[in-house]
């Protein structure tokens, strides 16, 4: 399983988040993204449907009748009722649950930096587990830093 941290030093999550998102559901798979912040999960909703006026990303909030069906199921907890493979953890806060996908997308800025590096740290002693550290150089390109 592999976890990739990114930490978002210029690039904010409402440009990032998509990016991902994009890439994961054209190249077959479905994601999860979780928030334990209502109103973060409705900021996204509202995003993922305007990010780029030539795009569209299906999606939802988790609990709706078509949470099964939604390539890109927004929730509060790390349970993919959209049967994805992919989780993206958007509000800072790292959680075990999130080895069991696939790929897990953590997400973080300078205020949950420790907390970041305590997953990082605490990952590192689990078999089967692959971390990647991406920062951002001062034009804000992604770079594998670890």
């Amino acid at each position: 399983m592999q976890v990739d941290f990114y930490h978002l030093t210029v690039t904010p999550l409402d440009r990032a988040l998509p990016s991902i998102a994009q890439r994961v559901v054209a190249g077959g798979g479905r994601l999860l993204v979780v928030s334990d912040d209502a109103a973060q999960r409705t900021a996204i909703d509202r995003l993922l449907w305007t990010f780029a006026a030539d795009s569209f990303l299906p999606h939802g909030q988790a609990g709706g009748e078509d949470d099964a069906v939604q390539p890109v199921l927004i929730a509060d907890t790390p349970v993919a009722t959209n049967a994805a493979r992919n989780i993206a953890l958007i509000d800072g806060r790292w959680r075990d649950e999130a080895l069991d996908f696939d790929r897990a997308f953590h997400f973080f800025d300078g205020d949950r930096i420790v907390e970041a590096r305590e997953a990082w740290k605490s990952l590192a002693a689990r078999d089967g587990v692959e971390r990647n550290y991406w920062k951002q150089d001062d034009n804000g390109r992604w770079s594998k830093a670890a």
